[in-house]
């Protein structure tokens, strides 16, 4: 008898950078294997840098820095009253600072955030591969925090949207979406606002992407993956908050 020869087996079909833009939205799972082949961050951080920079560019010129300045001051009673109390030459040239201080930020946001997305994946890196025996490269990790943040270009849209209907006149770079439970909040109770902010649709979305990615790019479970990012990701809203109210 002539024996079967062995079936090869099928390779999945390599993806270009904009299908796996596309299929991060639609079939995550695809866009995060392919990682494996290559871990290419470049293409999702360029998108994201382009919308963080559009939005700044349609807040200084709709709204302007110095009110996005000022409605962040209102969200920190306490400075905004030492402002008050200074003579009104040193509070103009005080507002001057904050304001440059805060266009210098924002037109910034693109390296900032690529340096957190660093951070990020330093540290999934070393909890998977050290808390869970994965096999991770950094690239990997990096590749796969910058895709799973491609919905922060649909709430980069929908506040530039947002700002050219409306005006947003109590625009501030915290909170540039009602994406989260922050209306629910007095702005006043620093601790309690800093956690609603982060409970946020988008921020959510995004968790759950990155959890589906490291799944993928291991043989962690998927429940398991979503539980460290979850966790790590409560342990940095509790630890902002308590930071944000001591210091408010």
């Amino acid at each position: 008898m002539v024996s079967a020869a062995p079936v090869a087996p099928i390779e999945p079909k390599s993806l270009s950078e904009m299908e796996r833009v596309v299929d991060t939205f639609v079939a995550p799972s695809k866009t995060f294997t392919d990682l494996r082949r290559s871990a290419n961050w470049f293409v999702p951080w360029l998108l994201l840098a382009l919308a963080s920079v559009a939005l700044v560019m349609v807040v200084d010129k709709k709204i302007g820095m110095q009110r996005a300045a000022e409605n962040q001051l209102a969200l920190q009673p306490k400075r905004a009253e030492q402002l008050d109390k200074m003579p009104p030459e040193k509070r103009a040239e005080q507002m001057e600072t904050i304001v440059k201080l805060t266009r210098i930020l924002a037109y910034a946001s693109p390296v900032s955030l690529l340096i957190i997305f660093a951070i990020i994946a330093a540290v999934l890196l070393g909890t998977f591969n050290f808390g869970f025996g994965a096999e991770l490269t950094f690239n990997q990790c990096l590749a796969a925090c910058t895709y799973a943040s491609l919905p922060g270009i649909l709430k980069a849209l929908i506040a530039i949207l947002a700002i050219a209907v409306g005006g947003g006149e109590a625009f501030t770079f915290q909170n540039p979406v009602a994406s989260n439970l922050s209306g629910l909040v007095d702005p006043g109770s620093h601790f309690l606002y800093s956690i609603a902010t982060s409970i946020d649709i988008f921020t959510i979305w995004t968790l759950v992407l990155t959890g589906i990615g490291i799944s993928c790019l291991t043989k962690v479970k998927r429940g398991r993956c979503l539980g460290v990012v979850f966790g790590w990701w409560a342990v940095l809203v509790l630890g902002g908050a308590a930071l944000a109210a001591a210091f408010a």
